[in-house]
């Protein structure tokens, strides 16, 4: 099992740590609740250095991106970043990943999730047959996300670069923290606005990031927030976690990614994917709200009022800000109307839910 630059920092606080990803990470340390406000409300920060970062360079760099991502990276200039993701051969999805243009036609970097870090690489490698130049720098990058209404007001403390004005999926690059070369985006997880600060982690300076923001912040309220308030953060603003909501058996149009799929230009299964596009899908991806106590977990089945069941749960939880049970689940089509009335099947009873315009939190 793999540590992060900060796993000792986590132990120090209390932190209950457990396996992700086959890393050590910090799954709560006061509790999911009071973690999940003090982000909603005020600013946490959240060890995501597990992540994977691939750095693309050179003249066919985008073209690599365009012919293995579903969005349209050309569109990207430099400080700007899209999500995307990479489809398989069969229409499913490889993974879901960020592409950060750090200076068009030149030089990208891809961040994708801890569990597919040496998937993605081999799926990329294979398709790089124009002699893109590839650096996996997962191992040595660290990342933390300092989320929250209150983020960008604090961090822009430690630095001249102008985090308060970075608009929603752009980046910046400068010194933080009396740090050099840290790169600071507005690509969060959690909805409730903030950073994500990626650095290279050498000679301390991953300590030095961490003293320093919560230096400023501690103070003021910020707090550590493990992964299970990451989950319900994300949750409640119906964003997708890749090996629940997406695999490589679901369509980006089933998943209600149509908008990061772009048939503007040549891409990997684009024909299959253009097809549930035109042709319509037998399932797709909802929100729901639990009407009847209940709280619906991954791999419940779902069915109708008749009994006939239609599909399965791929996320659920009890949300901290609603007070309400709700979750994910693909349903098929006839019963994805917004309204529409399903069962949970919890403990082999229906408990009755409500298909819900996502998102569930403003």
């Amino acid at each position: 099992m793999k540590n992060t630059p900060f796993t000792e920092k986590h132990i120090a606080m209390g932190a209950k740590m457990a396996e992700f990803a086959g890393y050590n990470m910090p799954i709560s340390y006061t509790g999911i609740n009071e973690e999940h406000h003090a982000v909603r409300n005020n600013a946490g920060i959240f060890d995501v250095s597990h992540m994977g970062e691939f750095i693309l360079k050179g003249e066919n760099a985008l073209d690599l991106i365009q012919r293995v991502t579903s969005n349209d990276a050309s569109k990207l200039t430099d400080g700007k970043a899209q999500y995307s993701c990479l489809p398989n051969n069969e229409g499913g999805i490889v993974d879901d990943l960020l592409v950060y243009c750090v200076e068009q036609n030149k030089t990208y970097m891809l961040v994708v999730n801890a569990s597919n870090i040496e998937k993605d690489w081999n799926w990329i490698s294979k398709h790089n047959t124009n002699g893109v130049e590839m650096h996996n720098i997962s191992d040595k990058t660290a990342l933390l996300a300092v989320q929250g209404p209150k983020a960008t007001e604090y961090m822009q403390q430690l630095t001249d670069m102008d985090i308060t004005g970075l608009k929603y999926y752009t980046f910046c690059k400068g010194k933080f923290a009396g740090v050099e070369n840290v790169l600071v985006s507005a690509t969060g997880y959690t909805g409730a606005g903030g950073v994500e600060i990626y650095f290279e982690d050498k000679d301390g300076e991953a300590q030095k990031i961490w003293d320093a923001i919560f230096e400023v912040g501690a103070p003021l309220g910020l707090k550590p927030i493990g992964l299970a308030a990451r989950d319900t953060l994300r949750l409640e603003k119906g964003f997708c976690l890749y090996g629940n909501d997406i695999n490589d058996t679901t369509s980006p149009i089933e998943a209600g990614l149509g908008w990061i799929t772009k048939f503007t230009k040549d891409f990997t299964a684009r024909p299959i994917i253009e097809g549930h596009k035109t042709n319509g899908v037998s399932r797709k991806l909802v929100g729901f709200t639990m009407v009847d106590r209940g709280i619906p977990r991954h791999d419940y089945k779902i069915q109708d009022a008749a009994g006939n069941e239609i599909g399965i749960v791929t996320s659920g939880t009890q949300s901290p800000t609603l007070g309400q049970a709700i979750g994910l689940g693909y349903v098929t089509t006839a019963n994805a109307a917004e309204g529409s009335d399903i069962y949970i099947m919890i403990r082999d009873k229906g408990v009755k839910a409500q298909v819900t315009k996502l998102p569930f939190v403003q």
